[in-house]
C-alpha cells in the first residue's frame, strides 16, 4: 500500500500534497475538515462518508472530492475497505475554487473513477523513479483536477434564476471582500432575503451553508504555505490572526468574555497527520 506525502514548501503551481493506492481505510473524523482539496475513492469493499447535509456510500469505483475545511467523517461499511486518494497543493492552490465552480463536494461514478484510478496509479509510478519528475507530476495534478471541472454543471447553475439572483452576487461579494467583517446577515441583506433562506440556497446549489462557504473561502486565502509546518499540529495566536485579517472569527465572539481566556492565549487546530492518509 504505497503512500506519498509532499512536505512544504512547494514551488510547483499544482502538485500532490498526498497520494496513495491500496490503502486499508480506517475510520477518520475531522471536525475541522482537511486543509487541502482531497479526493477519496473506493477500490474494494465500500464505506460511508458523512458531511454537513449529506451521507454517501462509496461503492467500488465511486469517489468524492471535498473542499478544504469541510468537516467530515468516513468509515467502512463492509468487512474491509480499500481506497485510493489524492490531495492537492501548490502556489496556485487559491485558484482551485474558481476552477471547480465553487463546489464544496463533487462525487464521481465508476466510469470517471476508472480514469482517476489510472491517473493516480500512473503518478505513483512516477514517484517511484529517481529523480522524481516534479514538472510532469504538476501537469498530472492539473489533469487530475480537470476531471472535476464540469462545464455543464456551471452552465446549469448560471441558468438557475435563484442562483443568479441571490447566490452569485453573494459569491462575488465574498470573493472581493472576504477579509472584511462580513456576516451571513450582511450577505443576505445584500440580496434582500433572510439569512436562513440564503443558507438554504447555498446548500441547494453548493452543498454547504453560507457560513461554511465564507469560512472555507477565508481559510483558503490564508497563506497556504504558512498553514503547515512539517507534520506537527498547527498553532497560531489569536493576536496574529487579528493582525493578518481584519475580520473577526465568529467562533471567538463570546457573550461573556470574563469566563474565557484573554486574547493572546494559544489555541490549536489539531490537523493530526498521523491519521493520514485520507
Amino acid at each position: 500500500m504505497p503512500i506519498i506525502f509532499r512536505s512544504p514548501p512547494v514551488s510547483e503551481p499544482l502538485t500532490f500534497e498526498s497520494i496513495g493506492v491500496g490503502w486499508l481505510q480506517d475510520r477518520v473524523s475531522r471536525p475541522r475538515g482537511y486543509p487541502f482539496y482531497h479526493y477519496l475513492q473506493t477500490e474494494r469493499g465500500f464505506g460511508r462518508v458523512e458531511i454537513p447535509g449529506g451521507s454517501y456510500i462509496l461503492h467500488p469505483g465511486e469517489g468524492i472530492l471535498l473542499a478544504p475545511f469541510i468537516r467530515h467523517t468516513y468509515e467502512k461499511e463492509s468487512g474491509e475497505w480499500y481506497t485510493c486518494f489524492a490531495s492537492v497543493t501548490g502556489t496556485l492552490e487559491s485558484c482551485i475554487p474558481q476552477m471547480l465552480g465553487s463546489r464544496q463536494v463533487i462525487r464521481t461514478g465508476p466510469e470517471q473513477g476508472r480514469q482517476l484510478t489510472d491517473l493516480i496509479s500512473g503518478c505513483m509510478k512516477r514517484y517511484s523513479k529517481r529523480p522524481v519528475d516534479e514538472k510532469q507530476l504538476s501537469i498530472d495534478c492539473y489533469s487530475f483536477l480537470m476531471h472535476f471541472v464540469d462545464g455543464a454543471h456551471n452552465r446549469m447553475l448560471t441558468q438557475e434564476p435563484l442562483y443568479r439572483k441571490y447566490v452569485e452576487p453573494v459569491l462575488k461579494e465574498i470573493e472581493k471582500h472576504y477579509y472584511l467583517d462580513l456576516t451571513v446577515e450582511d450577505l443576505s441583506g445584500l440580496v434582500y432575503i433572510t439569512p436562513q433562506y440564503l443558507s438554504r440556497l447555498f446548500r441547494r446549489f453548493l452543498n454547504c451553508s453560507t457560513y461554511e462557504y465564507l469560512i472555507s473561502f477565508r481559510m483558503s486565502r490564508d497563506c497556504p504555505q504558512e498553514r503547515l509546518r512539517g507534520r506537527k499540529p498547527f498553532y497560531r495566536r489569536i493576536q496574529e490572526v487579528d493582525r493578518s485579517h481584519p475580520f473577526r472569527l465568529p467562533a471567538l465572539q463570546l457573550k461573556n468574555p470574563d469566563r474565557y481566556p484573554r486574547p493572546g492565549f494559544r489555541f490549536s487546530i489539531p490537523f493530526n497527520f498521523q491519521n493520514l492518509p485520507l
